[in-house]
C-alpha cells in the first residue's frame, strides 16, 4: 500500500472494474447478443453515471428488463445469474432419495420431507445432526448446498442453533457423473479427516456468488492485504506493472460512505470518530470486520449474480438511459488509473469485471504456475475460476476482452468455444496478428501445417494444462508462448509435450531452440525433471512434479496415449490432494473405456489394492504414446 500523505490523498493498489460502458460492452466478433437500446438523435449525449458502487446507487437487475428485455431473460436462465438460489422445489436437480454417502466412517444421507430437502450427518466425533437445505450453489457442473441445522424433518421444526450460520454442507452433488463427492475438493486442499460442515456460507460464498455493492469488494484492496476474501477485487495479487491505483479524492464522504455501510450491514451505526481518532484505514478495517461478520442474504443487493455484479450499480442509468453504466469505478469519492498514467482500455475494463470472481488464488495450495506461489510472487492459477486473473497476467488484455470467446449474457455454446481451439478460431487473434492469417507465414511462425492443431493460435498460447469442475484439462488463460523462458525453466511439463506426449525433454527444448532462436539453462531443466534430460517429459513430471504438475502431466499422458498409460499413472490413486485422485481417475476410467468403481475417499491401502485388480482387468497397458 502507498499512503502519500505529501500528496493530500491515499494511493492504493486496486483490482477495481472499469472503463467500459455497460451497455455499450459488446465486443466484435465475440458472441452475439441483441444491441442495447441507443438514446435517439434529439436525446442528450449520454454521460457516464456519477457514482456506481454505494448501496444507493443499486437498481436491481428487475429494472434492466423493460429495456434490455432479450438479454435480461436470456441472463435469467443463465448458469452465472442462478449461481446463488433458494432451495425450492423445482431450483436441486440432486434426487435426496434417501441415497447415504460415506466417508471414513461418517456418514451424510440426503432425505426429502415434505417436499423440503435435508442431509442428515452421522459422524463419529460429534454424532447425528440434521440440516434444512436452504440455498443451492452452482448447478452447471454441480450442486452445493447450504443448510440451518434443525431439530427435526418436520414442517415445524426449529433451528437447532443460530438460523443465521447456515453452513455450506460437506458432500456435492455431480451432475454429470450423478453421483455424490465430499465437497471442497475441486481445489488443491489436502484430505480432511471427516465429515464435517463448512464455514457459514455468509463468510465463504456470498460475495463472488451473490450481487452485493461494489464498495464492499474494495475493503481489501484498500488496505493492500494478501490473504483475501471471497470477492475482493485482485490487483494486489497482480505484479507491480500491471496494477491499477485507486486514489481517494474525497476522505470525508469516504468516512461517511463506509459508516453508513458498516450501520447498514450490523444494524446500528458505529461511533463516529474523528479523523485523528480513528483514521481511515481504522475505519476501512472495521468495514471489513463488520462485512465479515453481519453480511446476510437481506444486505444483498439480490441473490445471485445480477446485472449489477458486472456493470455496478446502475439507478441512475435506470432512472435516465443517458447516464450510462461503466464497469470502471465512478465516483466523487475515488478514481483510479492505470501504471504510469497510462489510460484504461475499455477491454482491460471488463476483464477486471470478470476477475472480481474468477481469480482464484485462496485455497491454502502454495504453487501456482511460472515456478511462482501464492503468497510470494504468484504465478497463474492451476485450477478453475481462476482464468480472469491468469488473463490479467498475459499478453491480450489490454486489447481483448473475456467477452471476445465468452457470451457474458448465457450459457456459452461449448461446440462454439471447442472450435475456437482450433484453426478456425484464429481469426479473433489476427484481428491483432494479422501476419499469421494463414498460409506459410503461419507454418513460419507455428513450425506446424497451417491446417494442422499445431497451428492453431490458442493451442499454444492458452494450451490445456488447468483442472476443470467436471476433472477434464481447462485452457490456462494467461496468454503467452510456450517457449517463454518462465515457463519452461519453471513449469512442468514443457508445453510442447502436451500433445508431443512421446517426446523427451531434450528433444522438445532442441526442437525449441533450433526453430525459435532461444537458449534454455541446462541447470534448470535438471533441477525439475533430474540429471538425465533423455527421460520422457510427462513421465519425469509425474515422477518429479508439484501436484498440480503431476495432474496435468497424467491426464495428458491418458489422453493421448489411452490404456498403455494407465500403469505409469496408477499410483496417483493415492495421491495426498484428493483432486488429484479424483482428475487422475476420472481420466483412467476414459482411457479404458469402464469405470473405475474404486473409492478414492478410502484408506489408502485399500485403494492401491483395488487399483491393482482393476488394471488386471483393463485393456492391455502396454506401449509408448504417439505423437
Amino acid at each position: 500500500m502507498d499512503l502519500d500523505l505529501s500528496a493530500g490523498r491515499w494511493k492504493w493498489a486496486l483490482a477495481g472494474a472499469l472503463s467500459l460502458a455497460g451497455c455499450a460492452a459488446a465486443l466484435s466478433p465475440g458472441p452475439q447478443r441483441s444491441p442495447s437500446p441507443r438514446p435517439s438523435s434529439a436525446s442528450p449525449a449520454p454521460s457516464a453515471q456519477a457514482s456506481n458502487l454505494l448501496r444507493q446507487d443499486y437498481a436491481g437487475s428487475a429494472a434492466c428488463a423493460p429495456c434490455h428485455a432479450e438479454i435480461h431473460e436470456a441472463w435469467s436462465r443463465s448458469p452465472m445469474h442462478r449461481m446463488t438460489r433458494r432451495a425450492g422445489p423445482q431450483e436441486i436437480q440432486a434426487p435426496f432419495d434417501g441415497a447415504t454417502f460415506s466417508f471414513k466412517g461418517d456418514t451424510a444421507t440426503m432425505e426429502t420431507h415434505g417436499g423440503r430437502r435435508y442431509i442428515r450427518l452421522a459422524r463419529a466425533s460429534h454424532g447425528e445432526q440434521i440440516f434444512r437445505i436452504t440455498k443451492v450453489i452452482g448447478g452447471r457442473y454441480r450442486e452445493d448446498y447450504v443448510g440451518v441445522e434443525v431439530t427435526g424433518v418436520g414442517p415445524h421444526d426449529r433451528p437447532a442453533g443460530d438460523p443465521r450460520a447456515e453452513p455450506v454442507m460437506p458432500v456435492s452433488w455431480l451432475i454429470s457423473e450423478k453421483t455424490w463427492r465430499y465437497k471442497g475438493y475441486s481445489v488443491m486442499v489436502p484430505e480432511r479427516s471427516e465429515l464435517r460442515p463448512g464455514t457459514s456460507w455468509r463468510q465463504t460464498c456470498i460475495y463472488c456468488h451473490n450481487t452485493a455493492p461494489y464498495l464492499a469488494s474494495l475493503y481489501d484492496d484498500l488496505l493492500d492485504r494478501r490473504a483475501p476474501y471471497q470477492g475482493a477485487v485482485p490487483d494486489r495479487l497482480l505484479p507491480a506493472s500491471r496494477r491499477w491505483t485507486l486514489d481517494v479524492t474525497d476522505p470525508d464522504g469516504l468516512r461517511r460512505a463506509l459508516e453508513d455501510e458498516i450501520a447498514h450491514v450490523q444494524g446500528a451505526a458505529p461511533r463516529r470518530g474523528t479523523p485523528d481518532e480513528e483514521p481511515l484505514p481504522a475505519l476501512i478495517e472495521a468495514a471489513r470486520k463488520a462485512s465479515l461478520r453481519h453480511v446476510d442474504e437481506g444486505d444483498l443487493i439480490e441473490i445471485g449474480i445480477g446485472c449489477e455484479s458486472c456493470h455496478n450499480g446502475c439507478a441512475e442509468h435506470a432512472r435516465d438511459p443517458t447516464r450510462r453504466p461503466s464497469f470502471e469505478v465512478q465516483s466523487p469519492l475515488l478514481s483510479v488509473r492505470e501504471p504510469e498514467g497510462r489510460a484504461p482500455t475499455s477491454a482491460a475494463a471488463l476483464n477486471r469485471a470478470c476477475a472480481r470472481c474468477h481469480s482464484v488464488l485462496l485455497s491454502v495450495y502454495p504453487y501456482t504456475w511460472e515456478g511462482g506461489r501464492r503468497n510470494g510472487d504468484a504465478g497463474g492459477s492451476s485450477i478453475n475460476s481462476g482464468e480472469a486473473r491468469d488473463f490479467l497476467l498475459g499478453g491480450c488484455a489490454n486489447a481483448m476482452s473475456c467477452a471476445d470467446c465468452h457470451d457474458p449474457h448465457a450459457e456459452d455454446d461449448r461446440g462454439a468455444l471447442e472450435r475456437m481451439g482450433t484453426v478456425a478460431g484464429n481469426a479473433t487473434c489476427v484481428r491483432c496478428h494479422a501476419a499469421y492469417q494463414g498460409g506459410a507465414a503461419l507454418q513460419a511462425h507455428t513450425h506446424h501445417p497451417p491446417d494442422s492443431a499445431g497451428s492453431a493460435c490458442l493451442a499454444c498460447h492458452m494450451p490445456r494444462k488447468n483442472l476443470g469442475l467436471a476433472y477434464q484439462l481447462t485452457r490456462y488463460h494467461r496468454v503467452g508462448s510456450p517457449t517463454d523462458r518462465a515457463r519452461v525453466e519453471g513449469d512442468r511439463p514443457i508445453e510442447c509435450a502436451l500433445c508431443h506426449a512421446d517426446r523427451s525433454v531434450a528433444s522438445l527444448i532442441g526442437d525449441m531452440e533450433r526453430w525459435w532462436g532461444k537458449r534454455y539453462s541446462a541447470g534448470a531443466l535438471r533441477a525439475l525433471y533430474g540429471p538425465d534430460l533423455q527421460v520422457n517429459a510427462l513421465e519425469a513430471t509425474i515422477a518429479r512434479g508439484h501436484p498440480h504438475e503431476q495432474v496435468v502431466a497424467a491426464v495428458t499422458l491418458l489422453e493421448r496415449t489411452g490404456a498403455p498409460a494407465l500403469p505409469a499413472v496408477a499410483g496417483m490413486l493415492t495421491h495426498d490432494y484428493p483432486l488429484a485422485r479424483y482428475a487422475v481417475g476420472h481420466g483412467m476410467a476414459a482411457a479404458a473405456g469402464r469405470p473405475l468403481a474404486i473409492d478414492l475417499d478410502g484408506e489408502r491401502d485399500a485403494i492401491a489394492a483395488a487399483a491393482a485388480r482393476w488394471l488386471k482387468a483393463a485393456p492391455a497397458a502396454r506401449g509408448r504414446p504417439s505423437p
